[in-house]
């Protein structure tokens, strides 16, 4: 038998070797991203000489790991870190700078399936009951989170009669006008030091108006909508947002109106108690506190001159197809999100609810453990968006800490 010459035989070598890789590669990618093989990549690599490439190319480690990743779930921040970060979701704000007061409306696309949880001892909403899951309408058409305490409410009332104008609703029956549905949330904001002397035209229909005729899919966080006039125990509170992404196309985000009774820092270290959940410094990367100081109310609004009438409202959002009964487990399992953020939470002057929304884009068929992740997620990006909402925000000469 003649041999190969040396040259030729290692240029042969090198290009069995460059095809097994780039093949290999190819396999990885396709398994990452959860894509079919084609066939004429099976028909070069089978299961006969799978092995031999594998061995001859010296890539034993990453097939290992082409066949571990193709198993795993990649997490990451959105590219915004917003809500909006979320398909089908939009956001707008509204405020009034002499009144020290605001205004959100979170408004998905159509269809959108949503349910609520609330924790809080004093809460103030709009129908809220009607997301029970046993209920008859499980879509809505915005939620509204607002400032004024019941007088907020109004502002919902504005943004329903503004998204009706435009036929958007609930179809009772053929010879019916569509009815948006149109739940809210309100926050106590009401002794902050802006002139509250409104008589009997309070500023909250023409904020929902204003908000939910400026949509879009940027957020300023801090001093914005429904936390302009925020406080979060003894600090000004804000208005916050953060997400999270994975290879498989799951999308949650999370946006909070923080006007806390409970603090959202170690008073001692100025540490945000939700540091466990921080993402690349996003609210400031201060580390997390070591232990909890046994000055259990200071940092509260407890500690300051405010009256003891508050609440953290906010609104869990994401792209997977799911059930109300399964959006209203996700509104439990995120509230968990706020007692790593705030303590103490859920209080009797608290009014603490969360909202979730599922546009349903991502079409995947869900198991249990995909709802407990959405809970678990939803549940930090809750935590982040109640530090970035506090870290974001400034002090307004209006409201004296």
């Amino acid at each position: 038998m003649t041999e190969l010459p040396r040259r030729r035989a290692c240029a042969i070598s090198k290009r069995r070797s460059a095809k097994g890789f780039l093949s290999s590669l190819i396999i990885f990618f396709l398994c990452y991203y959860k894509a079919p093989i084609p066939q004429n990549i099976l028909n070069v690599i089978d299961a006969a000489n799978l092995f031999k490439i594998i061995f001859a190319t010296k890539i034993f480690l990453p097939a290992i790991l082409i066949a571990l990743f193709s198993f795993l779930v990649m997490i990451s921040i959105g590219k915004k870190n917003l809500i909006t970060d979320v398909d089908g979701i939009l956001v707008g704000n509204s405020h009034d700078v002499q009144i020290c007061t605001g205004c959100t409306v979170v408004t998905p696309i159509e269809g959108t399936i949503a349910s609520a949880d609330v924790r809080g001892g004093a809460p103030g909403t709009r129908e809220v009951g009607a997301l029970n899951p046993y209920n008859l309408v499980d879509s809505v058409d915005s939620i509204v989170l607002s400032g004024g305490s019941t007088w907020g409410l109004e502002a919902a009332s504005s943004v329903a009669s503004f998204i009706g104008a435009t036929g958007r609703g609930y179809k009772p029956s053929n010879f019916s006008k569509n009815v948006p549905m149109i739940p809210g949330a309100i926050l106590y904001d009401l002794a902050n030091g802006g002139d509250k002397d409104w008589g009997t035209n309070p500023p909250y229909a023409d904020l929902g108006v204003k908000a939910a005729s400026n949509l879009s899919d940027q957020i300023i966080l801090g001093n914005s909508g429904a936390g302009y006039g925020s406080m979060a125990g003894s600090l000004k509170g804000g208005l916050g947002s953060a997400s999270f992404i994975t290879s498989e196309g799951l999308q949650v985000g999370g946006l909070f109106a923080v006007n806390s009774y409970g603090s959202a820092v170690n008073e001692e270290t100025g540490q945000f108690w939700a540091a466990i959940d921080e993402y690349k410094k996003e609210f400031g990367g201060r580390g997390a506190p070591k232990e909890a100081s046994l000055n259990i109310l200071g940092g509260t609004s407890a500690a300051g001159s405010l009256p003891k009438q508050n609440t953290t409202i906010g609104i869990i959002a994401t792209n997977a197809k799911i059930e109300a009964k399964a959006a209203k487990r996700i509104a439990i399992m995120s509230h968990s999100g706020m007692s790593r953020a705030i303590r103490p939470i859920h209080s009797p002057v608290d009014g603490d609810v969360i909202f979730v929304l599922s546009t349903g884009t991502l079409k995947k068929e869900l198991t249990l453990n995909d709802i407990n992740m959405i809970g678990e997620l939803g549940a930090r990006v809750c935590s982040r968006s109640i530090a970035r909402g506090i870290y974001e925000a400034e002090s307004l000469s209006l409201i004296h800490i």
